[in-house]
């Protein structure tokens, strides 16, 4: 039963991907594009925390902990340098 849950979460979490990949590719806006650009790294998250699950190995749990903290430092820096042009103060 979990095994069918996980594939069918997987599935999700790759249909989220590709249109999160088209947002990035055509956002109106460039803030459309960095809230695509970070729900991506959150789904790419939701990934490796899956095929963890799948596999039943503890590396993916902290690979998955160590995107989390650097895709939420590289959505700050980013929004950073669009609003100001500089990251470094």
């Amino acid at each position: 039963m979990i095994a069918i849950a996980l594939q069918i979460a997987a599935g999700a979490v790759t249909l989220s991907l590709l249109f999160n990949g088209y947002r990035l590719l055509k956002g109106p806006a460039l803030g459309d594009r960095i809230v695509a650009l970070d729900t991506m790294v959150i789904n790419v998250i939701a990934v490796i925390v899956l095929i963890g699950m799948m596999t039943g190995a503890d590396t993916y749990f902290e690979a998955a902990l160590l995107l989390a903290m650097v895709g939420f430092v590289s959505t700050i820096a980013y929004c950073k340098f669009i609003l100001r042009g500089d990251i470094i103060e």
